[in-house]
């Protein structure tokens, strides 16, 4: 396969953590619950279409986003509505349907991909249930049917802590995801799809997309760092995002005229005791993984919806996210070290500086992180840290500055619209300060979309 482009990304950290998912994989059996949470999509405002107690099929609508009415979210599960948890302001939090022995599915004409416009399209993947799978540039946010995106990116590279392999996952679903790739082309004039520099693998035999390589540490294989390289956001212009898996969830639905809800799910981190992938549907129990994963239920661990670095604390008793392939998996941090400020002392800790002599006898060799900091929060100072593990041609420092005395202007010539909040993943872990940068970027980019549109 030839690549059309080589991105080498020099800027960055890969974090070595032990506890990877064997590429292996199990079926589990349904759980008795499925949970769709709005929370898992960026400023998303919800309006529900159902109430408590409601008998739903799978691809039933649950609710729909105020800002595009026509975006609706639905049932992966045939079942009933068992419960709406709302929290302040009586925001819905979750959305918990109880599963049906006999499940039965809404069924949709399948547009004719040979000969359909490009509003069948459309119009098909709002009525079936599929458009939040699309994500749109700038804010992140869930893409805008009324817009035409200049490009859609698609990223089969993961460099996250305990990151997942897309060649793995898609191994069973090439066809599906080909077709995916065929939908999608209607949809905008080109789509860049990233590969492991190297690859050799079965996708890249796929057709319709323009392939690019990707090397380097971790956020290399972040959708912002490649738009950012390849085809850089202009005001005005829109580029969308999404996941690998969901392509295939969208060809699957253009062959069977159902909504489809396959997540494959990969359970890590050094509190697992088999770490692996398991395929599940959207909004499977969390419980039921963990136990199969062999994780120590009395061990007091921290499980995140995603990665280490951008992921959602959830509890056990919850459930999968809706967009996210990890499951991580670590102890808590609760046992403060003595005297652990010296150099020369436990020389495990995770740490990408070489304040702490761990470097010298670590290298990349995986090793077992916890919560802990080992820090607190300091004063913002210039130190270039940033810079260090930030690959976009965008100054992180002064974007986070911009953002917490809300500059609009400032903000806007910054590059506030080609970033989304897990692009600074890295720099929370990173910086000496110990700063919420995904969270000041997060309230920034809310500011935008409220002050700019």
């Amino acid at each position: 396969m030839s690549f059309r482009y080589n991105l080498k990304i020099n800027s960055g950290a890969d974090l070595h953590i032990k506890g990877r998912s064997a590429l292996k994989s199990v079926v589990l059996p349904p759980s008795e619950t499925y949970t769709i949470k709005p929370g898992n999509f960026f400023y998303l405002n919800t309006k529900l279409l159902l109430k408590e107690g409601a008998k739903v099929k799978k691809g039933t609508p649950l609710f729909f986003d105020k800002g595009n009415p026509e975006v609706k979210f639905v049932s992966p599960i045939s079942g009933t509505v068992q419960k709406i948890v709302r929290g302040k302001r009586r925001r819905v939090l979750d959305v918990i349907v109880h599963r049906d022995e006999k499940q039965e599915a809404l069924k949709f004409d399948i547009p004719n991909l040979k000969k359909c416009t490009r509003k069948e399209i459309v119009d098909f993947l709002l009525e079936v249930g599929l458009w939040p799978f699309l994500s749109q540039r700038p804010y992140g946010i869930i893409a805008n049917p009324t817009k035409k995106p200049k490009s859609i990116f698609i990223s089969l590279v993961d460099k996250r802590p305990l990151g997942v392999d897309f060649d793995f996952i898609l191994k069973d679903k090439i066809q599906d995801f080909q077709r995916g790739i065929e939908v999608l082309s209607k949809l905008t004039d080109i789509i860049y799809l990233g590969f492991p520099s190297g690859y050799q693998g079965e996708l890249k035999s796929i057709k319709g997309a323009t392939f690019f390589g990707v090397s380097g540490p971790h956020p290399a294989g972040n959708s912002s760092v490649h738009i950012n390289k390849i085809d850089p956001l202009n005001y005005g212009e829109y580029i969308w995002t999404i996941n690998p898996e969901d392509i295939a969830n969208i060809g699957e639905s253009f062959a069977t005229g159902e909504f489809t809800a396959r997540r494959t799910i990969a359970v890590a981190g050094n509190g697992v005791g088999d770490p692996k992938y398991f395929k599940v549907t959207i909004g499977h129990e969390l419980l039921h993984l963990l136990q199969e994963a062999k994780v120590n239920m009395n061990q007091d661990n921290r499980y995140i919806n995603g990665d280490l670095l951008t992921g959602e604390f959830v509890d056990d008793q919850d459930h999968i996210g809706y967009l996210n392939n990890l499951i991580s998996v670590i102890p808590e941090g609760n046992q403060y070290r003595m005297f652990g400020w010296l150099p020369f002392k436990d020389n495990s800790v995770l740490s990408t500086s070489r304040t702490s002599f761990n470097w010298l006898k670590r290298g990349n060799k995986p090793v077992e992180v916890n919560t802990n900091l080992n820090g607190e929060e300091r004063a913002l100072v210039v130190t270039g840290e940033m810079e260090k593990v930030f690959p976009m041609d965008i100054y992180p420092l002064q974007l986070i500055k911009a953002c917490m005395v809300e500059d609009i202007e400032k903000m806007e010539a910054l590059g506030i619209f080609e970033v989304v909040p897990e692009d600074f993943g890295l720099i929370d872990f990173t910086n000496s300060s110990k700063l919420e940068a995904q969270e000041i970027i997060k309230s920034g980019l809310e500011l935008m979309i409220k002050e700019v549109g």
